[in-house]
């Protein structure tokens, strides 16, 4: 598991089938870290510390071992003070 934060919403209008409509997320372990793409599965707003998951947990986490994501987000921190962030 990781510690991200929400950075924005990413919009993707072509996208395969299996995606769906679950919305994507661009999140960053750090400011100023790397940038990734994540799936939303727990309804988060731009700002807000989630925790996310990678690889088959980020596939069972977005409702299938199916889908194709390797990057989920399982939950929204209620409280979390970054390293100087």
């Amino acid at each position: 598991m990781k510690i991200m934060r929400v950075e924005k919403t990413l919009v993707s209008t072509n996208r395969i089938d299996s995606l769906g409509h679950r919305p994507l997320l661009v999140v960053q372990e750090k400011i100023g870290g790397t940038r990734s793409v994540a799936v939303d599965s727990v309804g988060c707003i731009p700002g807000d510390w989630v925790i996310c998951v990678g690889s088959s947990a980020a596939r069972d986490a977005a409702g299938s071992k199916e889908f194709p994501s390797d990057l989920t987000i399982v939950g929204i921190i209620d409280h979390w003070q970054g390293d100087g962030d």
